[in-house]
């Protein structure tokens, strides 16, 4: 295979926006995207909270949208999903996207409004290592995505179930419904699934990843922020979090989604197959660890341990319910009041990019 292209660069608030149009040039987005098709923006919204690392930054949605508009790509369109533990409409407004997409024009659908988008059966060309057999009535995927071109705008952390997560778990609540959580035994291989799918689907796939505050820690929420002021793009879904892995201090063939994607050639994971341009981060390992929660401790023994045959019972009957009301009261209830909302605050008010998060809050009359 020949080698991938991941742009990496160091930035800062004062020149952030300018910097994500430099990275994507110097990473191909145009001609990654196909120039008539409209582009869907697919932010990753992982906790409603703005919990730094967990989600989307504004300037990150901004300089990408900045960096389309100036590359030719006007027709723009967001699209939200929900999870069941996180609310988009919530999660868009903490994590102050509405003014960016008031300011620039941009709509949004969200995939779970029967009036902006359906669910239909979609039957892949590639054969699936695991969606076929988890959905035997058939995957269904938005019929929106169709023929159009998508840029996934993950950060760079950990996840208590895939190690890291990136570009191609970003995928994850745009095109499964919400009846994902039937795919977590499986993951790794769903995200492999997953990213076969878009490249059928998709006129054109593109990332750009915030990596300004990393997430260490048992993410993709209840994390400790560090800040790594990095950014990185690229054509190559499998590329960029293969690198976004070894910054974080992982060998990313041992991550299983990642040596599976580049094992089916759907792109490349293994670094020294890959051809990284802008910043030097030879010298990176940041040493990141993933650890436990009380959710992670919930999930490894209800998808991976000794209740993983009862999982039917568990998920695909009412009572998942209440896992879902735990997992709520955990992250919403405890751990954000008496934890990570000061963790939060802190990084607003003595981190650089905090401070820059804080100018798009609205200001006061």
């Amino acid at each position: 295979m020949a080698k991938a292209r991941v742009a990496v660069l160091r930035t800062k608030p004062e020149t952030v926006l300018h910097d994500i149009g430099r990275l994507c040039e110097s990473a191909g987005m145009k001609e990654a995207l196909a120039p008539s098709a409209t582009t869907i923006l697919k932010d990753n919204i992982s906790w409603h909270f703005p919990f730094p690392a967990a989600n989307t930054t504004p300037w990150q949605l901004e300089g990408t949208i900045l960096a389309l508009r100036q590359a030719g790509f006007t027709d723009l369109v967001c699209v939200q999903n929900k999870t069941v533990v996180t609310n988009a409409f919530k999660g868009e407004d903490l994590n102050k996207y509405k003014s960016i997409f008031r300011k620039y024009q941009v709509p949004e659908l969200f995939n779970f409004r029967n009036e902006d988008m359906k669910w239909e059966v979609y039957r892949p060309k590639t054969k699936m290592l695991v969606l076929d057999r988890i959905y035997p009535e058939g995957i269904r995927v938005p019929d929106y995505f169709q023929g159009k071109n998508i840029v996934h705008l993950p950060t760079v952390k950990c996840h208590i179930y895939t190690t890291t997560t990136g570009a191609m778990k970003n995928a994850f609540g745009g095109l499964l419904t919400t009846r994902r959580h039937y795919t977590h035994t499986w993951i790794h291989k769903t995200l492999v699934d997953l990213l076969a799918i878009q490249k059928e689907i998709h006129s054109g796939v593109f990332a750009i990843m915030d990596g300004t505050t990393a997430g260490n820690g048992p993410g993709p929420r209840t994390m400790v922020p560090e800040v790594k002021d990095y950014i990185l793009a690229s054509e190559d879904q499998v590329a960029i979090d293969a690198v976004s892995a070894k910054m974080m201090g992982f060998d990313p063939l041992s991550i299983e989604y990642i040596a599976l994607a580049h094992e089916k050639k759907l792109g490349v994971g293994d670094p020294r197959e890959i051809d990284i341009v802008g910043a030097d981060i030879s010298g990176e390992n940041w040493r990141f660890f993933v650890g436990d929660n009380a959710a992670s401790r919930a999930g490894d023994i209800l998808w991976f341990g000794p209740l993983k045959s009862l999982q039917k019972l568990f998920f695909h009957t009412p009572l998942v319910g209440l896992f879902i009301l735990g997992s709520e009261l955990y992250h919403d209830y405890y751990r954000w009041p008496f934890i990570d909302r000061g963790i939060f605050q802190r990084w607003k008010k003595e981190t650089t990019w905090g401070r820059l998060f804080a100018e798009y809050e609205p200001k006061d009359s």
